[in-house]
């Protein structure tokens, strides 16, 4: 492993196991402390964050785009703080942690023998909303993480998430696809974040105006097992109670082939993202580059 890697695992580390031992308001303050650094350094991270929401608020000059980025900081950094802190949270804190509009399209899912997909973007605590799932609702899940590095900060993350309830699969090797099959045959529940395509094998989708690509995974998913395939939103607010919003299925298409049926739910995947970040865009924690002209200067301005 080398000095940086073990660096990084060092600290995340520290993270885990000092975080969660703070109250919860000096963990809010440490979070906001931290994101307002970060963003008055204005890394590269920061400024590829402002050059997505310009994507997103069109018409927001750079003051606009300025407090979006530095909001979308504290957003992340309170998830962050609140992912350290969630192993010692009480089933209790847990289950009002979350309060989900729309919930009866879930529970209904979760009660169909079909199987359940659910396709969220990276908004606001994906986690919470996953431990609430397990927690409340009484459901495990499986999902998929992005194999990280060092191989031992995945391991920290694999156990944190396994510790919540869930089953983790690697992204990378090949077998996820199968075994997430295997879970939505037998009835399972699965959760998946789609807004950013890991793979060679996403689907060009449009995205606030611009293309992009996103994952075919839960389209495929649910036309090769007959699951339900929805779309969740989630988003903070001024409260220490995370919001978000289960909507409606996304059917299969009656006709096209298995390439043009996965092109049309995933783009209606998208647009229901769109809608959500819309809504609350300091709420979705993109800090990568995403749309195909920053991915390939060649095909539009950057």
């Amino acid at each position: 492993m080398s000095t940086a890697d073990r660096l990084t695992d060092s600290l995340y580390g520290l993270g885990w196991s000092t975080v969660k031992k703070l109250p919860e308001p000096a963990a809010v303050r440490l979070g906001r402390s931290i994101a307002d650094l970060a963003w008055r350094q204005r890394g590269k991270g920061v400024l590829r964050l402002e050059a997505n929401y310009a994507r997103v608020v069109p018409d927001a000059g750079p003051e606009r785009l300025a407090e979006l980025s530095r909001a979308g900081m504290r957003s992340y950094l309170r998830y962050w703080m609140e992912s350290f802190r969630l192993p010692a949270w009480s089933a209790e804190r847990v289950k009002t942690g979350f309060e989900c509009t729309d919930v009866h399209h879930l529970i209904d899912g979760i009660a169909s023998p079909r199987g359940l997909i659910l396709a969220l973007p990276h908004m606001a605590n994906w986690d919470l909303a996953g431990a609430w799932v397990t927690t409340k609702l009484e459901t495990p899940f499986t999902t998929v993480a992005e194999r990280l590095k060092p191989e031992t900060l995945y391991d920290r993350f694999v156990a944190y998430r396994e510790g919540l309830g869930m089953e983790v699969l690697p992204h990378s090797g090949g077998t996820a696809f199968g075994t997430l099959a295997r879970r939505l045959r037998d009835g399972g529940l699965v959760c998946l974040v789609a807004d950013r395509d890991l793979s060679a094998s996403g689907v060009e989708v449009d995205f606030f105006g611009e293309r992009t690509r996103m994952p075919a995974g839960p389209a495929l998913l649910a036309q090769q097992t007959g699951a339900l395939l929805m779309p969740v939103t989630l988003w903070y607010d001024d409260s220490p109670v995370m919001k978000g919003q289960v909507h409606p299925p996304i059917e299969v298409p009656e006709t096209g082939d298995r390439a043009e049926k996965t092109s049309v739910m995933t783009q209606a995947l998208a647009d229901v993202f769109a809608k959500g970040i819309a809504d609350h865009p300091e709420d979705w924690h993109m800090l990568q580059r995403l749309w195909l002209a920053d991915l390939d200067p060649a095909k539009g301005p950057s």
